[in-house]
């Protein structure tokens, strides 16, 4: 199985809806999610990633399939660091997830990290690791122990339409990647497309591993800009 993680198209956060730029880049990206042959389309709740959604469902004719759990992380990831204003920990210096030793923090450790450890990103992260277990399963795909079995071979190509935050969490737990450093080091760009492969191998068991990461080849393909306003980055 190939899993799609696709950010939504550059938003209007107050409306929750796409701007004008971000239904171009919808359109950008629908099309490559018809190129890829894209077999099951799953979104978050939220308006934006539904209608990044719409291309991709109209071009392959296919309804997507609401998952609640995808929404986007909101108060958990709020933290009152360094000045008591509860911000986004992804409206902090990147450095901050690095320094003072918190870049030697371990997986199992990593809620210890300065800004984190002031948010309740730990209860989001059990929330979203909890979910996409049962996600995974009824995909064909049952964690144990930090591979997966093999429950029924899903040669499938599943794409979902989710956010910035959200994605980064999930692939923290998808790869096993302390989640400060996800926010230290990963950015995830308006339609960036992350894939991920669950390859079925004779053994019975699997593990994802990455192909590419927020990848925006589509937006270069239809000739749209490729700017990432870190402003908006949440």
């Amino acid at each position: 199985m190939l899993l799609y993680i696709i950010r939504h198209g550059d938003p209007n956060y107050k409306t929750d809806s796409l701007t004008e730029r971000g239904k171009l880049q919808a359109e950008a990206v629908g099309k490559r999610m018809y190129d890829s042959k894209i077999d099951r389309i799953f979104s978050s709740p939220m308006g934006r990633a539904r209608e990044t959604a719409e291309p991709a469902c109209r071009m392959l004719g296919l309804d997507y399939t609401i998952e609640e759990w995808t929404h986007e992380i909101l108060d958990e990831r709020l933290t009152p660091y360094p000045d008591g204003v509860r911000k986004s920990i992804s409206l902090l210096p990147n450095t901050v997830f690095r320094e003072n030793g918190n870049i030697d923090l371990p997986y199992e450790r990593t809620f210890e990290c300065t800004g984190i450890n002031t948010s309740d990103m730990k209860s989001a992260l059990e929330y979203i690791e909890k979910n996409g277990k049962d996600f995974l399963e009824r995909l064909g795909y049952r964690e144990e122990n930090g591979v997966y079995r093999i429950l029924r071979p899903n040669e499938e190509k599943v794409a979902l339409f989710c956010h910035s935050a959200f994605a980064r969490a999930w692939l923290s737990v998808l790869l096993h990647i302390p989640v400060h450093m996800m926010w230290a080091s990963f950015v995830y760009t308006h339609t960036g497309v992350t894939i991920l492969n669950f390859k079925n191998y004779d053994s019975g068991f699997t593990a994802p591993r990455c192909l590419c990461y927020s990848d925006m080849s589509h937006l270069y393909a239809g000739g749209l800009d490729m700017i990432h306003d870190r402003s908006v980055e949440v």
